[in-house]
């Protein structure tokens, strides 16, 4: 099955989809999760600054979408248990889970190889890549009562192609790539597709953070890269899995 280079989104294409975004409060996750709510989905909000989670709750309900439900949670210090806890409240709450977006990423400093320190690349695995893994697992329960769950990585360019002093950052990426793999061939055989959006450069304040020189209103905006969050969360896309795809086709 042909992944699309763009894709119409039809009125109503998520309608009763629930579907499950971290970093919601800010960025690609913010964006996501309003846009998701237009096309008719019940959204989880996840992310580690209530006030943010908040503000796109006021949004959503606002623009008369579906009440949206905030989960105030810092992956940096969540245990095993949280995610459990949250997937045994999802089902109590929802009875399943179709859709699962993991957008919230840590950054850290650009820096040599040689000088980067063992705190910083703990953490950046820890919310980049320890926390999806555990979030997901936890998750595989409620995302099996849903008829055609949807599991999204967000990756990087330089997840594909390591980048000097790009560091912890980029391994990361490596392993989000890794980690969808896995999951989307071990579950070939069911209706759990898993796959990864690089979204390219986009006006965002980790872009801004890594390229303070660059001029954003050059960039694409998270606006514009919605097409395919929107195809990899409908049912249009069932089929597809396994496969790390451009937000921003070359």
């Amino acid at each position: 099955m042909q992944v699309p280079s763009s894709y119409e989104a039809p009125a109503g294409v998520l309608k009763d989809k629930i579907i499950l975004i971290t970093g919601a409060g800010d960025g690609i996750g913010k964006t996501a999760a309003l846009t998701f709510a237009q096309y008719g989905a019940s959204v989880i909000l996840l992310g580690k600054t209530t006030a943010k989670l908040t503000a796109v709750y006021d949004e959503i309900v606002a623009a008369g979408g579906p009440e949206p439900a905030i989960v105030p949670l810092d992956l940096k210090g969540a245990t095993k248990k949280h995610y459990q806890d949250l997937a045994a409240t999802i089902q109590a709450e929802f009875g399943r889970l179709d859709g699962l977006l993991h957008n919230a990423g840590l950054l850290g400093v650009l820096t040599p190889f040689e000088h980067i320190d063992l705190p910083t690349w703990q953490d950046i695995m820890q919310v980049n890549v320890t926390a999806p893994m555990l979030l997901t697992q936890a998750l595989l329960p409620v995302l099996k009562l849903s008829t055609a769950p949807s599991i999204v990585f967000t990756s990087s360019g330089v997840g594909r192609k390591g980048r000097a002093f790009w560091g912890p950052y980029a391994v990361s990426k490596f392993a989000t790539e890794g980690l969808m793999q896995i999951i989307a061939d071990e579950y070939d055989n069911s209706a759990i597709r898993a796959n990864c959006i690089n979204p390219g450069a986009t006006r965002t304040s980790m872009r801004a953070k890594a390229y303070p020189g660059e001029d954003a209103q050059k960039l694409k905006t998270p606006a514009d890269l919605m097409w395919l969050y929107l195809y990899l969360m409908s049912n249009d896309s069932v089929g597809i899995t396994g496969q790390s795809l451009d937000a921003q086709p070359k």
